[in-house]
């Protein structure tokens, strides 16, 4: 990584990192403060693309899906079809999808991004779609393969209450995924709601 690559936020960070350090050093005095040139360096191993990274960036391409959705326990799912087009962005930090089909009968679209955050050693993701307002936020990590990531997030539902949700992408191979959407009210048993299976465009 370039050092002139460094967002705007990460050097707002180290800057703020730099002002706080003395203060820390002082509550805790058994910790030996780190010096300018280690925190730049260490910024910078945090701020380069590693092996995560590299994964989610080899799914870079056009992939078409089909898409199950559970609306009631027992009852078959609705299907219906869509297109996704994956792109690296970022200088390969993230992946950003953007996906056209429908939910419920309805039309839709949607853009995602997915990241691996060196720092905390967690994936990160954000969602936001034609059929709301606020950008749906999961975090989680991946199985020791690297091919099982399990995301798990959360939101609020209108006239109160909590809804959790986990996600399993399963990235099964560079033509083939296949996404689980699982949900529960809070106090009720986790059931599952969706299922997109993601084919490559050859």
């Amino acid at each position: 990584m370039h050092f002139l690559s460094f967002t705007v936020t990460t050097v707002t960070t180290l800057c703020v990192a730099l002002m706080i350090s003395p203060v820390l050093a002082k509550e805790k005095k058994h910790e030996k403060p780190m010096d300018e040139k280690a925190m730049m360096e260490m910024w910078q191993k945090l701020a380069t693309p590693g092996e995560p990274h590299k994964q989610l960036a080899s799914l870079a391409g056009s992939w078409t899906t089909t898409t199950k959705e559970w609306m009631e326990p027992g009852k078959p799912p609705m299907e219906s079809s869509g297109t996704v087009e994956m792109k690296s962005v970022l200088d390969g930090r993230f992946l950003q999808q953007e996906f056209t089909g429908s939910m419920m009968g309805q039309p839709y679209s949607g853009i995602g991004t997915t990241g691996y955050d060196n720092l905390r050693k967690k994936y990160v993701s954000t969602w936001m779609d034609s059929m709301g307002t606020g950008i749906f936020l999961m975090e989680g990590t991946a199985s020791a393969d690297g091919k099982t990531i399990t995301l798990k997030g959360g939101h609020d539902e209108p006239g109160g209450g909590h809804m959790t949700h986990r996600a399993v992408w399963k990235l099964v191979d560079q033509n083939s995924q296949i996404f689980e959407m699982y949900g529960a009210h809070k106090g009720e048993k986790e059931m599952k709601g969706m299922e997109i299976v993601y084919t490559r465009r050859q």
